[in-house]
Parts: structure tokens; C-alpha cells; sequence
């Protein structure tokens, strides 16, 4: 994604034209686009083999390929990404799209919340004609099992188990520096504590452990501290660095070589809390509409698909499902964004309202 921007950058105005323009026509008609039919279109009037020059410079960066010899270009995965995030506008959805998904979401007062979201599945399979996706809002209830999954070095998945057998699994962004290891970790400390309790109890567990080893580490440090040989180095946030002051003195100094040992400890111990605690809250963390283009789909891992999703929030504003669409890259992403969206938003008031 990064060399698509960069990409983006450094063209100039008539090679973005010119993309622009070719993108475009692929998404209406699904057909390759050639030099020709660009010519009668361009804002600059330059000749058909001007126009192929760039079209093979773009294609040389990437951006566009031939799926035959002669027969025009498409844009790649590559460019579908570097489109939608340079060029792309969205505004709002247009009214009749509008009116269909409320026509069919608001039909009826019932508290069936599985119901609605059966409805709004239909609603956007039917608007967009494309497959919907609708995840079902977060339970707070009492967890059996919880694991951590690592996707890729920007991705991870959360699969929680809840008392009455539901299952629900959750796409997050781990925080840097994790690995696969440190996930299986946090999925082994958790799993020994949070049966029967739901996830803000196991934050609110490890809050407390987190404050007791601070207690712990301060009260071991005081001392230290107090006769100079050591000073705290206070980080951003609620971290901290113990500096200890001529450590091969304290080998010297009675009991303070085991203390600097349990302190040494008690903040690893402190640290993997802290990195545990991240992870549960990312695990009901969320982001806006997204756009997962081809393999970047890693839901489902099929190359010619594209997933539109958007979270929707309750009452206070926390995230508590998605709905989606489901359909091939060459989807009509200035129209589906909208949908997607403006459903997101009218279910969350929906649920909202019936809570």
C-alpha cells in the first residue's frame, strides 16, 4: 500500500489522468480499456500513441496489465488499492438506494435483533447485488475459551468462546513488536482466568495485577532510590525505568543484588501484563469502512474478491458488529462505500433504539 502512494507521488498530471480514466472505465464495464477509447476522453487532446506510452509506463509500475496482447489494460490489485485510496470520491448514497434499505431494516418494531440483521443482510445483497456480510453485535457475556491468531505482521485474530457455545472471531491490528509467540503467551495467561468472566472482567483482573506489581516494584525500589543508587525515569504513560547507579557496587551493598534480581522480574512480569491488557482491548477495538481488495482479503482469502465493511455502535458509542459486501474487484466503489456506511449507521441506531 505504502508503494502505491509513493507511487501516486510521482506521477504527473496526464499519467494520473490517464489511470484515473482507465480505472474507471474497467469498473463500469469490466472491459480492457485502449489507447482509442481514452483519446475521446481526455481533457488534453494528445495522440493514441502518446496515450499507449503512458499506459505502458503505468503498466511497467505496476499499475496496469494486459490481459491479452493488444487488447487494452485493466488495472492490477496494485492499482485498484492505489485508486481507491488516491482516487476515489464518495458521497452520499443516492435516495433510492436509501429508501430500499430502510424499506426493508425498519419494517418492523420487533425486539428480534437476529431478525433485523437476517433483513439487512437481504438489504445490501439486494441493493448492492453483491454477497453481504453482517456480524452479529458483541456479546458481553461469560467466556469459555479465548486465542489469539497472528494473520500477518499487521494482522491478527481473536477467537472468543462464550459459556452458551457462541463463537465469535475478530479481526484486530496488533501492537508493534508482537509475534506469534507473545500471542500465544497472552492466550495461555488469559485462558487461565477468564472462564466465567467476560472480557471487561478479565481487563478489570488485569488492571489490578498491573497495579499490584507496580506497588510491589516501588516498594522494592524506595529503598534503593532513597540512598542514591538508584533513580526512576518516568516514560510516556504509566511507563517507567528503574536506573540503577554503579550496578557492580550492589553486589556490594547487602540484600540490594537480590532485590535488583526481583524488581528485574516483577517489571518483565509487569510488561507482559501491559502487552495482555493492549490485547484485550484491541479485541474490541474497531476502524471505519474498510477496503480489502483481492489478497488483501485475508478473510477469505480469495484473490478476484473485494470486501467492503464498516463497524456499527451502540448507544455509548462502542463498537459492536459490522456489515458488509462481498464482490469482485471490479466493484463500483463510489456507490458501495456509501451503502455500506449509511446501513452501518442505521443499524447501529436501530439496535440502539430497541436496547
Amino acid at each position: 500500500m505504502n508503494d502505491a502512494r509513493n507511487i501516486l507521488d510521482e506521477l504527473n498530471d496526464r499519467s494520473r489522468e490517464v489511470f484515473r480514466r482507465v480505472v474507471e472505465s474497467y469498473l463500469d464495464s469490466g472491459d480492457p480499456v485502449g489507447s482509442r477509447t481514452l483519446t475521446r476522453s481526455l481533457s488534453e487532446k494528445v495522440s493514441a500513441a502518446t496515450i499507449r506510452n503512458v499506459m505502458q509506463d503505468l503498466e511497467f509500475l505496476g499499475l496496469l496489465d494486459s490481459p491479452h496482447v493488444s487488447a487494452g489494460r485493466v488495472p492490477t490489485q496494485m492499482g485498484l488499492r492505489m485508486f481507491v485510496d488516491g482516487f476515489l470520491e464518495v458521497s452520499d448514497p443516492e435516495v433510492a438506494d436509501r429508501e430500499k434499505i430502510e424499506a426493508t431494516v425498519s419494517g418492523s418494531n420487533s425486539a428480534d435483533v437476529g431478525g433485523l440483521l437476517d433483513r439487512v443482510g437481504a438489504a445490501l445483497s439486494g441493493v448492492t447485488h453483491g454477497a453481504s456480510l453482517v456480524l452479529a453485535p458483541k456479546q458481553e457475556a461469560e467466556i469459555r475459551h479465548i486465542e489469539f491468531v497472528s494473520l500477518a505482521q499487521d494482522r491478527a485474530l481473536v477467537v472468543l468462546v462464550f459459556a452458551d457455545g457462541h463463537v465469535e472471531n475478530r479481526l484486530f491490528k496488533p501492537p508493534p513488536g508482537q509475534t506469534p509467540s507473545s500471542m500465544r503467551e497472552a492466550t495461555n495467561f488469559l485462558n487461565t482466568l477468564i472462564e466465567g468472566r467476560t472480557l471487561r472482567d478479565a481487563r478489570t483482573v488485569i488492571r489490578t495485577e498491573i497495579a499490584a506489581r507496580r506497588q510491589q516494584i516501588d516498594s522494592l525500589a524506595r529503598e534503593m532510590v532513597e540512598s542514591g543508587l538508584a533513580v526512576w525515569d518516568e516514560g510516556e504513560g504509566d511507563s517507567a525505568r528503574l536506573i540503577v547507579r554503579g550496578r557492580s557496587n550492589l553486589l556490594d551493598e547487602d540484600g540490594f543484588g537480590e532485590e535488583l534480581d526481583r524488581i528485574r522480574t516483577l517489571f518483565d512480569d509487569l510488561e507482559r501484563k501491559r502487552d495482555i491488557e493492549q490485547f484485550l482491548d484491541l479485541a474490541e477495538d474497531g476502524e471505519g469502512v474498510r477496503i480489502f481488495i483481492g489478497s488483501e482479503n485475508k478473510l477469505f482469502s480469495l484473490s478476484g474478491s473485494s470486501l467492503v465493511v464498516s463497524p456499527y455502535m451502540n448507544a455509548d458509542r462502542k463498537i459492536i458488529g459490522a456489515v458488509g459486501v462481498i464482490g469482485p474487484t471490479r466493484l463500483n466503489y463510489g456507490r458501495i462505500v456509501p451503502i455500506v456506511d449509511y446501513t452501518a449507521q442505521l443499524v447501529g441506531k436501530l439496535i440502539s433504539d430497541r436496547s
